[in-house]
């Protein structure tokens, strides 16, 4: 079989913002005057409907979509249901976009909103900083300290802009504010406590930790205790955001990006090649390739860092080809997450923070 390469999928066949929750995001990046708009409303409308009475979002919810009234009548009706989570951009998404909207239309709903839904995170905050996936509690892996998709780190992204004067706190009391910088700093010392220190040597975290030991934790059946190439970036990128770091804040971010630039996945590249005998015609392979520019694993073993990847009955395996079709096809397993954190942001965070060490100087001259 030849390899031909299937076209990716333009930017413009979803800008349209009412299709549906492929185009949420877009709504979180939109310039200022966007937000007293009536569309803006419109969806501020729909986040309203979407919120459960405890304060938090269901997740994987058509946010942008144009409601009919019996949709809105069934939305009214389920708000007493479980179910709100961090999980996938719940919750902290919603609210973050309706404080924008609350700052510009000056609507006292909308910043209420905004405010049971920060009761909502910190309520739902274990005393040692972490956060589950769901809340209220929902039995199993939820339970775990939930840094996957950035869960964790986002809600600590918001309260952060709240705190440092970002739009999303221009409806926020003064009170609320001051809740929110404890919980900060909680949430800071519970991902300085979930790193990964393999012997004396500080590495990355992995992407649920155990919510009373904080080691790593198992989540799905294909999702065993590692050390994660992605979740990873996400907390080093908050860690990076604080001002005037404390040696300990220094030290995580230092041996984080040395963990990266250790652990670069180089010579292959993952493509995805038509497959007659595919179940949807394709399918994801990984060819060798010098030329590749770098990868990272989505799962590295915890013992040395090597990188494997893990189907539906749990079982480790160390290439992508041994997967089924579906867990192969539908799960990130090798990205560049890392990659603009290390030529970019690392950079200048460390002129800036840790001018005397550079941590990845000693690789790039070992390369030369």
């Amino acid at each position: 079989m030849g390899i031909v390469l299937l076209p990716t999928r333009s930017a413009s066949q979803s800008d349209d913002p009412s299709t549906g929750r492929a185009d949420w995001e877009k709504c979180l990046d939109q310039p200022g005057e966007w937000y007293v708009s009536a569309e803006a409303v419109r969806i501020a409308e729909n986040v309203l409907l979407y919120q459960r009475t405890s304060g938090g979002w269901p997740k994987n919810v058509e946010l942008v979509k144009h409601l009919t009234p019996e949709q809105r009548e069934h939305l009214d009706q389920m708000r007493d249901e479980i179910g709100a989570t961090i999980d996938n951009g719940a919750t902290h998404s919603q609210i973050r976009y309706l404080a924008r909207v609350a700052a510009k239309t000056g609507s006292e709903r909308y910043a209420d909103a905004v405010q049971r839904g920060l009761e909502y995170l910190l309520a739902a905050q274990y005393e040692n900083g972490g956060w589950p996936q769901y809340y209220p509690m929902m039995q199993g892996y939820y339970t775990h300290i939930t840094f996957n998709d950035d869960a964790m780190a986002s809600v600590l992204d918001l309260f952060f802009d709240i705190v440092h004067g970002k739009a999303e706190g221009n409806c926020v009391a003064e009170e609320m504010k001051q809740r929110l910088r404890v919980s900060l700093r909680k949430g800071i010392e519970c991902i300085l406590a979930c790193q990964y220190r393999r012997g004396d040597t500080l590495t990355a975290w992995c992407a649920q930790h155990d919510e009373e030991t904080f080691v790593p934790a198992k989540a799905r059946a294909y999702e065993l205790p590692s050390l994660s190439g992605k979740e990873s970036v996400g907390i080093v990128e908050f860690l990076m955001r604080i001002k005037k770091p404390e040696p300990r804040i220094v030290d995580a971010i230092q041996s984080a990006v040395r963990w990266f630039d250790r652990v670069r996945v180089r010579g292959i590249r993952e493509t995805v090649v038509r497959d007659s005998a595919a179940p949807r015609g394709w399918n994801k392979v990984v060819l060798a390739d010098a030329t590749a520019p770098d990868l990272w694993g989505r799962f590295y073993e915890l013992e040395n860092d090597e990188v494997f990847f893990c189907d539906r009955d749990g079982i480790k395996r160390y290439d992508m080809s041994e997967l089924s079709y579906e867990r192969r096809n539908h799960y990130g397993w090798l990205g560049d997450w890392p990659m603009n954190l290390l030529r970019t942001k690392y950079p200048k965070w460390q002129q800036r923070w840790a001018p005397n060490e550079n941590v990845l100087e000693p690789a790039r001259k070992g390369s030369e």
